[in-house]
């Protein structure tokens, strides 16, 4: 599912013992702990004031700790948010993750995975290979994303990540919950507890130098900046989460966009201005094909097999975003 691995770590900063773990929680992991409920087999119950937990957590949910990496898919609807107009319904958005994870002996998470993308029609759910652009008219090509370098190592501090100029501002892995403009972030999340439900509110919010200059796209690029943003709410298992006998938590998220125009709309040119606001649902389907979109799995399965298969390597990658993609793959225009 596409998650924004898409992103190269540049810093981990050092960070002084804090806990921004909700009082709540503390209170029913403790209890949980007493009463021996959540951590049958376990050598140690999960304490969520610590970071080495969330990570342990966070790989368990997002991912999994098995000897095969766990299949995820998301779908929706994208719409174009233009001021004094409704929002207008676009395309389909849906997509595929397929993720692992092991613990290290220091505790940190190895990552890995593959993940896609894709624009689909609102009336079938097919692909689509070409869309008719309402704003200007024209029939444009679609550029679907792929990436299948989602690798990475998550320590006891929270990553930045960096895209654009070397001046432009790092993004926090979770901007939401935690206090972002700090130099000093640990990995601690905002969890929430409802009974057994597990919420955890997790946002990208990037801003950037565009990789789709003006210069050398006019009709793609929509400016020198872009700023897109996506923020994800998890449901998952209490109990799961804890359980340190299985390797798994099976969740469900509510996912939503907002980003300028992707540059293959082509909207460069138009004096629309206005932009995209996506709303999805993601969901781990724990190795059921029949969970994702079916015309999407079949176009994967038929098209881009490999997306499908086990990565072969714990390697760092170094991955691509949707604009920087768009840059590489697409020739000039000018």
């Amino acid at each position: 599912m596409v998650y924004s691995f898409e992103l190269r770590i540049v810093a981990l900063y050092p960070v002084a013992p804090m806990s921004l773990f909700p009082d709540k929680i503390r209170h029913v992991m403790r209890s949980s702990k007493d009463a021996g409920g959540n951590n049958a087999g376990s050598s140690r119950a999960l304490d969520f004031a610590l970071p080495i937990d969330n990570l342990y957590a966070f790989a368990k949910m997002w991912s999994t700790l098995a000897d095969r990496p766990v299949l995820s898919s998301f779908h929706g609807v994208m719409f174009a948010n233009i001021a004094g107009r409704k929002s207008i319904p676009l395309f389909g958005y849906a997509g595929t993750g397929l993720f692992q994870s092991k613990i290290l002996t220091n505790g940190h998470v190895r990552l890995r995975g593959k993940e896609t993308g894709f624009f689909t029609d609102l009336a079938s759910g097919e692909v689509l290979r070409h869309w008719h652009n309402p704003f200007t008219g024209q029939i444009v090509e679609v550029f679907n994303f792929l990436n299948d370098r989602v690798r990475g190592e998550l320590t006891t501090q929270m990553p930045r990540f960096a895209f654009g100029a070397p001046e432009d501002e790092a993004t926090l892995m979770i901007a939401g919950g935690t206090d972002a403009a700090a130099d000093k972030v640990p990995f601690i999340l905002p969890w929430e507890c409802y009974g057994d439900r597990v919420h955890l509110g997790w946002d990208y919010c990037h801003g950037y130098r565009n990789p789709v200059s003006k210069d050398r796209w006019p009709s793609a690029s929509t400016g020198d900046f872009i700023n897109p943003s996506e923020h994800f709410y998890f449901t998952t298992s209490l109990q799961e989460l804890a359980d340190r006998d299985s390797p798994s938590a099976k969740y469900t998220a509510g996912f939503s966009r907002m980003s300028p125009w992707w540059p293959w709309m082509l909207m460069g040119d138009s004096d629309v201005d206005g932009v995209l606001f996506g709303r999805m649902v993601s969901v781990k389907s724990e190795g059921r094909p029949e969970d994702v979109p079916r015309s999407v799995y079949e176009y994967v399965e038929k098209h881009h097999a490999d997306y499908l298969e086990s990565p072969t390597d714990w390697d760092d990658g170094q991955p691509l975003g949707t604009w920087e993609a768009y840059a590489k793959a697409m020739p000039d225009e000018v």
